[in-house]
């Protein structure tokens, strides 16, 4: 059976394209559930009206991996279909069962007819794995539908914290030589040269907003042409739980905007009517994917960084290069988690840390005193 179509009848004021990704989500979410046994249903009703859409879909993929490990790595069930697995099951399990579980997804396999696929989970993923049936456990629990929380026993796994990770954004020189590799074209293999000559203009649009706004990669990928107000110097995006941010717009942003808008942009007749509206378009003419966003960041990334394709950097570290540049050019802490839409100040805290240290060996070679008594 072919997949039905999404079609949109927007009656309120968010653009379609906004309307019809919450729309896939939910409809993702709708298909997990009906995968999954049906005594959860306390569970689902908890996560829709508790976590944002993404987290939502996210841990109902953890369980059923969670349900697709019982079915075949374990006999805690002879079910073989993760909607077929009964309460009774669940009533077995022990938070020793829960703890080997998660020792499975730190490194496992999955055969196909041609390939072994090999997966190695971080401690990050682990733990947001260790979440997800921790949140189901204590639902069921609450429900009354198990006689005791399990939770308590599960194994703990350290994450480290923020502040012990390395942030890792690009430096102001580095920046410089970005933004003249995608202006000129410098550092392009010739292949990279030639698709480069079709969208330099829409490359450093993109490039400009990431480093100005330090936005997410959905918030870029779904902006639209629509979303400009040029007359009122602003713009609108859709952060996490579909809340609206006026932006203010620069001259730089404002220049390579409406620039890539004018000289390089398809006209609005020439495409199809889903992607008319779509600020930055592919070749093909449809609005870019976060894939393609990712991919065209990481190359102009690693030209910047000096090193291969593959050592480029994500989208989400231009949102650090914008967060560190910001505060080291002397603004607030609290302006710029304002900016940036982090719901703590000690996330920014965390770039402004990374700037001290930047700081500290800038200085580190200025030692004036010294200089003057050694002569």
């Amino acid at each position: 059976m072919a997949e039905k179509q999404i079609k949109i009848h927007n009656k309120s004021d968010k653009p379609d394209n906004i309307v019809e990704k919450e729309a896939r989500i939910f409809q993702e979410c709708e298909e997990l559930e009906r995968q999954l046994p049906g005594f959860l249903r306390g569970f689902f009703i908890y996560l829709k009206g508790n976590v944002l859409p993404m987290t939502r879909c996210a841990y109902l993929h953890d369980i059923r991996f969670f349900c697709q490990y019982l079915i075949q790595e374990t006999d805690l069930t002879s079910a073989r279909q993760t909607k077929d697995i009964r309460l009774a099951d669940f009533q077995r399990i022990q938070a020793a069962d829960v703890n080997v579980y998660l020792d499975y997804c730190r490194k496992y396999k999955v055969e196909t007819e041609k390939n072994i696929y090999v997966y190695e989970n971080n401690s990050k993923t682990l733990a947001r794995k260790k979440s997800s049936v921790s949140v189901m456990f204590k639902q069921l629990y609450r429900d009354q539908l198990l006689e005791k929380n399990i939770t308590d026993g599960f194994d703990p796994i350290r994450v480290p914290k923020a502040g012990e990770q390395e942030i890792k954004a690009l430096q102001d020189d580095e920046v410089m030589v970005m933004l003249d590799a995608v202006s000129t074209g410098t550092g392009l293999t010739k292949h990279q040269y030639a698709y480069w000559e079709k969208t330099k203009k829409r490359d450093k649009a993109i490039l400009m907003i990431f480093l100005t706004y330090g936005l997410r990669l959905s918030e870029l990928q779904q902006l639209n042409v629509s979303s400009f107000n040029f007359s009122r110097g602003e713009f609108k995006i859709y952060r996490k739980r579909g809340k609206e941010s006026i932006m203010p717009l620069n001259e730089s942003v404002t220049a390579v905007v409406e620039d890539y808008l004018e000289n390089e942009r398809p006209a609005e007749e020439t495409l199809m009517e889903d992607h008319r509206d779509a600020l930055f378009l592919s070749l093909q003419g449809k609005r870019m994917t976060e894939r393609q966003i990712r991919e065209l960041v990481k190359k102009y990334t690693a030209i910047a960084l000096g090193t291969s394709k593959k050592g480029g950097y994500s989208p989400h570290k231009l949102r650090a290069t914008a967060a560190t540049s910001l505060i080291g050019r002397g603004n607030s802490i609290y302006d710029v988690a304002a900016l940036l839409d982090h719901e703590q100040v000690t996330t920014t805290q965390l770039y402004a840390k990374h700037k001290q240290n930047v700081k500290r060996d800038l200085v580190k070679d200025m030692e004036w005193e010294k200089e003057r008594t050694e002569k």
